[in-house]
């Protein structure tokens, strides 16, 4: 029994396709999630800062 059996080029190169399929999907959500709380996340943001200013920290 080999542990460590080579695979053939094959089998390598649909590896990294099905990589680069997982990897587009997750960076696809993380685009659509951001599109959808940007307002949101701009405004936090903005308070965030707005309140760092009243006690004079970072402004």
């Amino acid at each position: 029994m080999h542990l460590f059996a080579k695979s053939s080029p094959g089998q390598t190169g649909q590896g990294l396709v099905e990589y680069a399929f997982i990897l587009a999907l997750v960076v696809l959500v993380v685009v659509i999630a951001l599109i959808a709380t940007g307002g949101q996340v701009i405004n936090l943001y903005s308070d965030i800062v707005t309140e760092m200013c009243k006690v004079k920290v970072g402004c």
